[in-house]
């Protein structure tokens, strides 16, 4: 038997890309804490699989809203087809974000430099604008954007996913402005070397190259991740966690890490 110490009690808490990752490792996370998700994503049969386990194990209500956040059309219909009870959102994790390739910024591939920009910034502000003035409605929300190192600072092959990610640092920075005078709180997550399926995004489906990647050094799990977002949004109402840059502990940048040599 799983016991919570409902810290999140009757909250409800919105994730996008719920389906792998950090998305659905922040699912677990808060249900174990008793909070009610909204689970986004495109792998419909995985979020229906995610809602069945987290529902029979926490005791929790999961509702479930697929679909692909750079529609605004279908997001904004989605949020409106929510049922009366499910409106009232507290925490709005918006995590869905992926790279496509490698390439040179000369190089690159312009309809998957489109997916990449239309979801990691687009999708993001959309969920942005359809959800906080219910908050700021309400009087309390917490928006917590999961951005990125590599938001810092540009790496080799890496422009235009460090561009979008470096939007985020300064859409969540804005908004937090935007908010000063209400309760609302705005947080900026940003990981460094995360092992998930993100990676095997990254290499065009290239799971052995992604796996060679993360060789010689111990990453980061969504799992980790996940807590520095339950750390930040289970924070007093009047502490405002502005960002958290969390890393391994062989990694000091965007680019300088230690691997060991593996034989």
């Amino acid at each position: 038997m799983v016991t919570t110490v409902n810290r999140m009690k009757d909250k409800i808490v919105f994730i996008t890309g719920a389906s792998s990752g950090i998305g659905e490792a922040c699912a677990r996370k808060f249900a174990s804490q008793g909070a009610n998700l909204i689970l986004n994503a495109r792998n419909v049969p995985r979020l229906d699989e995610l809602k069945k386990e987290l529902e029979t194990t926490f005791q929790i209500a999961v509702f479930l809203l697929p679909f692909d956040v750079r529609d605004r059309n279908i997001v904004a219909a989605s949020l409106k087809s929510l049922p009366e009870n499910w409106k009232n959102i507290d925490i709005l994790i918006n995590n869905a974000g992926l790279v496509i390739g490698i390439d040179k910024e000369f190089e690159g591939d312009l309809d998957e430099w489109d997916i990449v920009i239309d979801t990691n910034i687009k999708g993001l502000l959309t969920m942005t604008r359809l959800v906080v003035p219910g908050m700021i409605e309400r009087g309390s929300g917490h928006i917590i954007n999961i951005g990125s190192i590599a938001g810092e600072a540009a790496y080799p092959g890496g422009s235009i996913y460090c561009a979008t990610k470096a939007a985020v640092r300064f859409l969540s920075d804005g908004l937090r402005i935007d908010l000063v005078d209400t309760p609302l709180r705005v947080t900026n997550i940003k990981p460094g070397m995360v092992e998930t399926n993100f990676s095997v995004v990254r290499y065009r489906g290239d799971k052995q190259t992604a796996d060679n990647f993360y060789k010689g050094i111990r990453v980061l799990t969504g799992e980790d991740v996940a807590e520095s977002v339950y750390f930040a949004a289970s924070a007093p109402p009047h502490v405002q966690i502005a960002e958290i840059l969390v890393m391994p502990t062989n990694q000091a940048t965007g680019t300088i890490s230690y691997k060991e040599a593996i034989e």
